[in-house]
């Protein structure tokens, strides 16, 4: 069997391997991407964070407000208590709202126009890395190049092939979500007209309402206790969504597209995210639960980092180093796990009612979460963050 030869193989074709792909054959790199699947593809994670705009900026993204909704912020709501607290999302870069199907395509369609090549519906079976060369053998054919990037999703392929994926507790267990057409209530109206995303607190998790173009809105519940009712599944999801009040007035006179889906498993990190010859990017790195969307920021930042230090190695015939990316992984970790720790701090009560929904009264407070809501995660100037942050460094030093 012929080997076919590139400088890089990418292993998927979502956001982070799309930005990889692109940045790397810009720089004259001869790329692979390998896709199991088929685009366009349907992918939870339909909203985006305005610290993304300057990467999509690089890639050459060009944003059509007929096929992308412009996001404006993310508004907290307890229907409950009656509480509920708005971000403003949209004043210093434009993040929007986005369908992952026609979005996911969008990127890998860049990449390729930019000279990557796409192998879509092929399945990689195992992958060698070797001192000078890393092997890819697929269900259809073998490759060779020079240096392999992970970016295939929460299958984490690396991770899995090196039992170095950890789950991460206190988190969403799964979610049960889909579409809905012919929005077109005032509440719903009202959600087009600001482009915020809603964000429901329920006694088991949480609820996401997310406006998208062509009269669509996007529901999904991320539940994270264990609940006493015998419902499951689609009842479950039902029984939230017409016990909500702004639901019901979001969705009166919609018809739901499609049947509901799920996803579970949600968060964990890879312990191994890169190695002699490979890195990990996106969710092939660490997945969160999607409370406060950062996965496609995380992804193509990460893909960003991985980019632009393989492109430097391979320039220099410096790619085989067991420590290429130690200093851009402990950047990409800080971020990761400051994310983290604001969703585990998210669920808990106190928080939420204490500090989340009184930040309209404090400044300062409300600066440091909307940098956070942002992506600003390496800023150094968020006092909020500084704190989670220590919080974790004081849990994990013994006493």
């Amino acid at each position: 069997m012929t080997v076919l030869d590139f400088d890089v193989i990418v292993l998927g074709s979502g956001p982070a391997g799309s930005t990889a792909s692109t940045l790397l054959v810009r720089q004259g790199h001869k790329v692979l991407m390998i896709e199991r699947s088929r685009h366009p593809k349907f992918h939870i994670g339909e909203s985006l964070l305005p610290m993304s705009a300057p990467i999509f900026a690089r890639l050459g993204i060009q944003w059509d407000t007929s096929e992308y909704l412009p996001k404006g912020g993310a508004e907290f709501i307890n229907e409950q208590s009656g509480q509920r607290v708005r971000f403003s999302l949209a004043d210093e870069h434009q993040p929007y709202q986005v369908e992952r199907a026609k979005f996911d395509h969008m990127m890998v369609q860049n990449a390729v126009n930019k000279g990557a090549e796409l192998r879509q519906e092929e399945t990689a079976n195992q992958i060698d890395i070797q001192d000078d060369r890393v092997h890819v053998t697929t269900d259809k054919g073998e490759y060779a190049a020079r240096y392999f990037i992970d970016a295939s999703g929460r299958s984490a392929f690396m991770g899995r092939q090196q039992t170095a994926i950890e789950r991460i507790n206190n988190l969403g267990r799964f979610a049960l979500y889909t579409h809905y057409r012919h929005a077109s209530s005032e509440a719903a109206r009202c959600m087009y007209a600001s482009g915020d995303i809603k964000v429901l607190m329920l006694d088991i998790g949480w609820v996401w309402i997310i406006p998208l173009v062509n009269q669509r809105i996007s529901v999904g519940i991320v539940v994270k206790e264990a609940h006493s009712s015998s419902l499951k599944g689609e009842a479950l999801f039902q029984h939230y969504r017409h016990a909500s009040p702004t639901l019901n007035a979001v969705l009166d006179g919609t018809e739901q597209e499609a049947p509901i889906r799920s996803e579970a498993n949600f968060s964990f990190t890879n312990r191994q995210r890169h190695g002699k010859r490979f890195a990990c990017c996106g969710d092939a790195a660490g997945f969160l639960d999607p409370i406060f969307s950062s996965g496609v920021f995380l992804a193509t930042n990460s893909a960003e980092r991985v980019a632009d230090r393989v492109d430097r190695a391979l320039k220099e015939n410096d790619e085989g180093r067991l420590d290429l990316h130690v200093n851009d992984d402990k950047d990409h970790m800080l971020g990761f796990r400051s994310m983290q720790l604001f969703v585990e701090r998210f669920y808990q009560y106190d928080l939420v009612h204490h500090l989340f929904f009184e930040a309209g009264r404090d400044e300062r407070i409300e600066k440091d979460i909307t940098g956070l809501l942002s992506g600003k995660l390496w800023s150094g100037d968020n006092s909020f963050q500084k704190t989670l942050m220590k919080g974790r460094q004081a849990r994990r030093t013994p006493s």
